[in-house]
């Protein structure tokens, strides 16, 4: 922990009094910040500081039951945005305000909103507040802004839900670390890291369970495999790897997220990806590696053809990167070298994983 930064429980501390904290990814350079406070704990005047000083959206996390208790349908249902941000319509408060622009008519609306009583007819769609629906196992599922506004919010005792917002710099910019720390200093505000919040979590916690372990025969030689159990979704994953896995020898990993079987018996074949017959090769001739197989049906079969449909975009990577991270922590894999085009991954130091290098598919 930089010593520059806050720690994982300071943060939570100053949640709990109903305080502001600045979030960001690592402690990457590059990173970018939210100002956090809990959903209960929100004022006018939080809004118009947010509003005034940090200049980006605000927006409100929440679990999906809240979400479900307000009959907030998602924004979109095909989600191409990169992060693949869980946006719902827009909300206003139904009674109380005016425009539903001003500090105070938004500050109605957070707290109208997070009522555990609340109910659809309390909101009014759209509105000037943006909803963001958090994934259940929160930063253990998915390392984003949103899972980590709901999960510290609940850590510190309150409600799970968070009213959020990127800081950005006087011009415009985005404010990145150096900013943000000065930001932070400024306005004497508690600033920390997502990748601490899940390290705190992962300390105590885990979403995923081995089910079962055994040996798959393949035309590369064998490889054991473990089978693994969400028990938030219900969902079951694969893990299959080769040779000696420890935290500081980098190995070959790829996560696969359907017709890992089809791949694997040449059913399918593509000259532009990682097909599973490809990782799986690459794993062999190196030795040592893992194939990590994500499935988000119902469940994993091994005498199936298919795990699902091919989803490539990187989005589906940002929203199951959670899940992969402990599967490879539970294998022992620290260092890795990524079969895919390169793609940040926000917070994976946060599971102890650190990527040393993307390989990309050659021809």
């Amino acid at each position: 922990m930089s010593l520059e930064l806050n720690s994982t429980e300071e943060l939570i501390a100053d949640i709990k009094d109903g305080k502001m904290v600045i979030l960001m990814d690592d402690e990457d350079r590059e990173n970018e910040g939210d100002l956090v406070i809990a959903a209960n704990a929100v004022t006018p005047e939080v809004v118009n500081f947010m509003a005034k000083y940090a200049r980006g959206l605000l927006c409100l996390t929440l679990m999906p039951e809240q979400c479900k208790r307000l009959e907030l349908p998602l924004m979109v249902d095909n989600n191409t945005a990169q992060l693949a941000t869980n946006f719902t319509v827009s909300i206003d408060a139904a009674e109380g305000i005016t425009t539903g622009i001003s500090a105070y008519d938004r500050y109605k609306t957070v707290i109208d909103a997070v009522q555990v009583n609340a109910k659809p007819a309390d909101i009014v769609v759209p509105g000037h507040i943006f909803p963001l629906m958090a994934q259940q196992g929160g930063v253990l599922a998915r390392a984003g802004h949103t899972e980590a506004g709901c999960d510290i919010a609940k850590l510190s005792g309150r409600t799970p839900a968070a009213l959020i917002v990127e800081i950005m710099n006087d011009d415009g910019s985005m404010a990145r670390r150096e900013d943000l720390i000065k930001f932070s200093q400024k306005h004497d505000l508690k600033i920390g890291t997502i990748a601490d919040l899940i390290e705190y979590r992962m300390m105590n916690e885990t979403t995923v369970s081995v089910e079962d372990e055994f040996v798959y025969a393949t035309q590369w030689g064998e490889f054991k495999v473990k089978k693994f159990k969400d028990r938030i979704t219900e969902t079951e994953h694969l893990a299959f790897f080769k040779g000696e896995l420890n935290a500081e020898k980098a190995v070959p990993v790829r996560v696969q997220y359907g017709h890992f079987f089809r791949e694997l018996r040449g059913l399918e074949s593509n000259d532009d990806y990682w097909t599973a017959q490809r990782a799986m090769k690459t794993i062999a001739d190196n030795g040592s590696g893992v194939m990590v197989v994500l499935n988000s049906n119902e469940s994993v079969p091994i005498e199936i053809d298919e795990i699902g449909a091919r989803k490539s975009k990187d989005n589906y990577a940002y929203q199951n990167v959670g899940i992969g991270s402990q599967i490879l922590k539970n294998l022992g894999v620290g260092k890795m070298k990524l079969m895919s085009p390169e793609i940040r991954f926000p917070a994976l130091s946060g599971f102890g994983l650190e990527i040393t290098e993307f390989i990309s598919y050659n021809k």
